[in-house]
């Protein structure tokens, strides 16, 4: 029955803004003065790329991973899917600059991991347990009837028809040594803007599609701005967006282009 579950709450696209992160969580009391966690029974889900942009990539992981275990002592809980930059970050550890075919960006996986927005620091800074983290990750989640996505693409549907078959892929995916599969792993992730033009609602749109395909009422993702893909002024992102006849709401506040990190409460 509806108010039975704790509440949810989504946060996308942090981008490695840190102190930003901790100060939406701790103003709606999910975590101290001190960052711990203090939300209690509550859940927070975050929708990816937590690297990348800002100064702090590698601690925003490490935050995401002590807030899930204490969240998960309090009774709480704390989830992270996957983002396409955590993908790039781990490209352009994996192969470098090595060419690979197809791929046109100067300094191979590497290149594209900077002009994208790629921190030397956070790769500096990678180690076997941040890799192990990363890969472990999930790329979509059903939950409370909401569709948990980082991307607004319909591409998801390429790894597979159900949740357990696309994060299974997706898995795999991240497992394999061949830079031509990463290249259109990477190219999956990254896609963007499929669900704007799903209004009015159509049985056969992509939003419809993906949530026949995986579930869920609502899709929710970050990934495009609210600033730049959505064209909200950076001094009036106060809220997530809701678009595609209520059936999508888009939370990536555009921290790095002037917005902020967006904390959304769904239920």
């Amino acid at each position: 029955m509806p108010g039975l579950n704790p509440p949810l709450y989504v946060v996308a696209d942090v981008h490695g803004h840190r102190s930003e992160l901790r100060g939406v969580l701790r103003d709606e009391g999910l975590v101290d003065r001190d960052g711990r966690w203090s939300g209690g029974s509550a859940r927070l889900w975050f929708l990816g790329d937590y690297v990348d942009r800002g100064q702090d990539g590698i601690g925003v992981i490490e935050d995401v991973r002590r807030l899930a275990a204490a969240a998960e002592e309090a009774g709480g809980e704390v989830r992270a899917l996957l983002g396409n930059h955590e993908a790039q970050l781990l490209a352009a550890h994996r192969f470098g600059t090595t060419p690979i075919p197809g791929w046109d960006e100067p300094g191979g996986f590497r290149g594209g991991w900077a002009r994208f927005g790629g921190r030397e620091d956070d790769l500096a800074r990678l180690t076997p347990w941040h890799i192990d983290w990363i890969m472990s990750l999930p790329a979509v989640a059903v939950v409370d009837g909401y569709l948990l996505v980082h991307s607004d693409t319909a591409r998801y549907l390429e790894f597979g028809s159900d949740v357990a078959a696309v994060n299974a892929a997706v898995a795999a995916a991240m497992a394999s040594s061949d830079g031509v599969e990463w290249l259109e792993f990477c190219g999956r992730m990254s896609d963007r803007g499929a669900f704007r033009k799903a209004e009015p609602a159509r049985p056969d749109d992509a939003v419809s599609t993906m949530l026949l395909a995986l579930g869920g009422d609502v899709l929710v993702h970050g990934h495009s701005t609210l600033t730049k893909h959505f064209g909200v002024a950076p001094d009036d992102v106060r809220e997530a967006l809701r678009y595609a006849d209520g059936r999508v709401v888009a939370i990536d506040g555009g921290v790095y282009e002037g917005g902020r990190v967006l904390l959304t409460r769904l239920a």
